[in-house]
This record gives structure tokens, sequence and C-alpha cells, in this order.
């Protein structure tokens, strides 16, 4: 059954975030707050966590997971980046965005799509995830919190813990954080490719997000 921590939404407790890193180094898989929606994450290293989250997901081996990263120092490690594409990363970032880019040899293959050899990259602008990332020290494997079927991702904590308590090792409330999820950025194509637009715009050559920041 699921550990349910109710966090502070602008100040989550150090404590709290702790046990639920330490969850997740143990190949737990949690339930956590963003700036787009609630996703599920995983340690990055962990097969058969990433399996569960598979499992709840309903994905197959084609699905697109995202490594949830602290800020684009982190982004290197795991992806293939060129000048030009650095500079809408840097401009985009923190937000509401996730950016699709080669993989390098570092990144393990099971986080890789099949075909394409790429990896999508997220920088969160929520102080759940950033103190999360901060604490594990390195990047979250993450994906949206979409059940199978169902058209719009879940965005409750009460309402995440009654459907998933026992699928799940920690439930993160930080509030509700909206049913948008973020935009989807191709940036293996120049010029870049939308290819799902969610909270994340693009006005003219600048990023904006559509919404209220959490």
């Amino acid at each position: 059954m699921a550990q349910f921590f109710e966090l502070h939404r602008q100040n989550p407790q150090p404590r709290l975030i702790r046990r639920a890193a330490e969850i997740v180094r143990q190949g737990g898989v949690i339930a956590y707050p963003t700036d787009s929606c609630y996703a599920l994450g995983c340690h990055l290293g962990d097969a058969a966590a990433l399996e569960r989250v598979r499992r709840i997901r309903g994905a197959d081996r084609h699905h697109h997971f995202t490594l949830v990263c602290r800020d684009l120092r982190d982004i290197g490690r795991f992806a293939r980046v060129d000048t030009w594409q650095f500079r809408l990363l840097k401009a985009a970032t923190p937000g509401p965005f996730t950016f699709l880019l080669p993989a390098t040899r570092e990144t393990p293959r099971r986080l890789q799509h099949p075909k394409r050899r790429t990896i999508g990259i997220r920088v969160p602008d929520h102080p759940v995830p950033k103190m999360l990332l901060t604490e594990l020290g390195e990047p979250l494997m993450s994906s949206t919190l979409l059940l199978p079927g169902e058209p719009l991702p879940l965005t409750d904590a009460d309402q995440i813990r009654a459907r998933l308590e026992h699928q799940l090792d920690a439930i993160l409330d930080g509030g509700h954080c909206g049913i948008e999820p973020t935009t989807v950025v191709d940036l293996t194509a120049s010029p870049p490719v939308v290819i799902r637009q969610g909270k994340g715009r693009l006005a003219g050559s600048e990023w904006e997000v559509v919404g209220n920041p959490v």
C-alpha cells in the first residue's frame, strides 16, 4: 500500500522529500506533482520499476519515457545537444515542456525509443520535483499519470490514492496541479516540431507558458 505524503505546496517538508527519495532508490514507484500535471516516477536504473510504470500506463515498447532533470547540467549526460538546441532549452526551462533529443551512449537502452534512439528530457518548474531531484542527485525516470483508456491525467492526490494505492509505493500530495500535460517538442528536427501541444506554448520566436505557475 502506498505511503501518502501531504506536502506544503510552496515549501515541501525536507524530511518527507528525503523519505520519497529513499523509496525511489529502493526501487519504488511514486506519483508526484509537476508544473503541468501529476506524473509517475522511478529510479532511472531500475528495470523492474520501469516495467511497473509501463503496466500502470498500459504503455508499449514505443512509449517515450522522460528523464526529469534538475537543470540543464544534467541533460548533457543523457542527450546530445547542439548549440541551437541548447539555446531553445535554455529559453524554455524550467517549464512545462518535454524535449526529444538523441540519446547518448550512457542512456540505458530501455529508456530510449527503440527505433529512433531518442530520449525525452524535462526540467519542471515546481518545488516538489525540484527538491526531490536535488535530494536524489540524479534525474528521475517519469511518465504522465494517464491511465489506459482515459482522456485526461489524474490530478488529485486523493483520487490517485483511491485508484492506485496498491500499485504505487508513495503518493506525494502537492495539491491540484492541472490536467494539461507538457508540450512535446522534437528537437531532432530542424526546425523543431511540436508533436503534442500541451501547457507550454510557442509564440513567434519565444517560448511562453499558458496558465498560472504553481
